[in-house]
């Protein structure tokens, strides 16, 4: 488990992250979500002693990274995949970081499997293309065998083989009771991996929670429905929780009902329905709207000539 309790940390009169708690559990891949220079990577770095927080701390296993006495059982690290020698071989890389933490040499063989690297083991680093480099990143944050992974945009780069390759190994890390505690850029990626999320804008926590809590607390889920009945439909479906929206004479909005409920609904009332189309926003359009006042670098909408 991942505890940030009022993280801050201050560079000079810049605060990079201010007054920062949420937990990580173990057993579910944690999103770690916000605009650029919201402070993720600070709070990453301090996670695993790269920088000091100015208050507050942030501990793994209810311990700071610079206590534990094996970090790599304990914590898997990417933060940077261009972090390696480049003359090194990826074996002799990966070697060199197991023989510094007392890591048997058969393990470095077992990563580079696992990780899709074996046949270009003998190659040096610096030959390798960015997707490349991105898996002896993450074969070095498994190499301890660790108990969380904290992975700094493990996707980038990567192959559609690659991508579908690192969702399942997280998916799995996580189901065996492990901590998985990954940021992205990828929306569309982090939809399909992430159980949880941490969203943060200007060093600040702005969300928490599952993703489906996450979306919902920004627009609920809705289902359209087109029936010739309507009138009918939303005497059927008053209740203390149901909003109905008429779009047009046959067409509601309804909010607090599934599709299933409402159309066992309307089948007890004798009412057609001709259309049930259940109506969720995505990732993304959640993300956009709960950082839309904590984005740091605008992007024009319009490009003068």
């Amino acid at each position: 488990m991942i505890v940030a309790e009022n993280l801050t940390k201050r560079y000079g009169e810049r605060t990079a992250v201010d007054d920062l708690s949420f937990t990580v559990r173990p057993g579910v891949v944690t999103g770690f979500l916000g605009p650029n220079g919201a402070g993720k990577s600070t709070t990453m770095r301090m996670l695993v002693g790269l920088d000091r927080p100015t208050s507050g701390r942030i501990t793994v296993d209810g311990r700071d990274y610079r206590d534990l006495p094996d970090p790599l059982r304990h914590v898997g690290i990417l933060l940077d995949a261009k972090a390696v020698h480049r003359g090194r071989s990826a074996y002799h890389h990966l070697l060199a970081i197991a023989q510094t933490h007392g890591i048997p040499a058969t393990r470095v063989d077992e990563v580079l499997e696992l990780v899709g690297l074996r046949s270009v083991a003998r190659k040096r680093a610096g030959g390798f293309s960015l997707g490349m480099g991105q898996r002896l990143g993450i074969a070095a944050a498994l190499l301890g065998d660790p108990q969380a992974l904290v992975l700094d945009e493990p996707v980038n780069g990567l192959d559609p083989d690659g991508v579908l390759w690192i969702r399942q190994m997280l998916s799995d890390f996580a189901a065996s009771g492990r901590t998985v505690f990954l940021s992205s850029h990828l929306m569309s990626e982090l939809s399909l991996i992430a159980d949880d999320l941490v969203v943060i804008g200007q060093g600040r926590l702005l969300a928490a929670g599952t993703v489906r809590d996450i979306i919902s607390s920004v627009a609920p889920t809705s289902v359209r429905v087109v029936t010739a009945d309507a009138a009918a439909l939303v005497t059927a479906l008053q209740g203390a929780d149901v909003t109905v929206t008429a779009l047009d004479r046959e067409t509601l909005d309804v909010q607090g009902r599934s599709a299933r409920e409402i159309g066992e609904v309307a089948g007890i009332h004798g009412i057609t329905v001709y259309e049930l189309a259940t109506r969720t926003i995505t990732l993304e359009e959640a993300f956009m709207q709960i950082t839309r006042n904590a984005v740091e670098y605008n992007t024009p909408t319009e490009v003068r000539r």
